[in-house]
């Protein structure tokens, strides 16, 4: 069984994906994370300093971490807490903890070397959008997928085209290919990706049995007591 849940890195969902982790009594469990930043992630968790190895970030880079870490703080949240519940859950299981997202910041780049002018401005105005939204502008592109998923992602490619294909189908194609060569030697995974991976890794999947768990899910007390009920159900078959 592939457990996949959807998440938002901006919100406060460690509690119910660690609920997730530790009731599914996983093998492994994946992450939307690189190898590197898995590590950053960990050591800054165990209150060390950074290794000081890689490359230094690109400024692309930096603006989007640093707007991601001014709405998890607005949203009361860890920046990618989630991962780090999935981890300290994942551990307790006795879980392999399996990185399987490419590298952060050459996709990024890539993304930004390969980008048309007219994508790079569209993509700078909607990022002083955002930063003058806020929270408020967060909430509404959620709603907004939420209710036509399809929709939205087609109207990005349209926008966006390069950031589509590199963000969300690159990487997709990557994951996917990572969860199924994981799915040879392990039985029970949990897999945590952005909400926007879901759909596209399930259809890279093929025949494998998955179960999935959305980001509406998570942030909706009444949908996550379905889901809660039903990793019950599912640890007592």
């Amino acid at each position: 069984m592939i457990t996949i849940v959807g998440t938002g890195h901006v919100f406060n969902l460690a509690e119910p994906v660690a609920f997730i982790v530790k009731n599914t009594w996983p093998d492994a469990v994946l992450l939307e994370l690189d190898v590197g930043r898995l590590n950053a992630m960990t050591r800054e968790a165990e209150g060390k300093e950074p290794s000081g190895d890689g490359p230094e970030p690109s400024p692309i880079y930096m603006q989007t971490a640093r707007y991601q870490q001014r709405m998890s703080e607005e949203h009361g949240a860890q920046l990618g807490g989630e991962f780090l519940a999935a981890v300290n859950a994942g551990r307790l299981a006795g879980a392999e903890i399996i990185p399987i997202d490419t590298d952060a910041m050459r996709v990024m780049d890539e993304m930004w070397r390969e980008m048309s002018t007219k994508e790079r401005i569209r993509y700078r105005l909607s990022g002083i959008s955002d930063n003058i939204g806020g929270k408020r502008k967060v909430a509404s592109v959620q709603r907004s997928f939420a209710d036509n998923e399809e929709a939205y992602i087609e109207g990005m490619r349209r926008k966006y085209p390069t950031l589509v294909r590199k963000l969300i189908d690159e990487r997709n194609q990557h994951m996917a290919e990572q969860i199924l060569e994981a799915a040879k030697t392990h039985s029970n995974m949990v897999v945590i990706v952005g909400d926007a991976h879901v759909e596209g890794i399930c259809r890279l999947l093929g025949d494998a049995q998955v179960r999935k768990v959305r980001l509406a899910d998570l942030m909706d007390r009444e949908r996550m007591d379905r889901v809660r009920d039903m990793i019950w159900k599912g640890g007592q078959e």
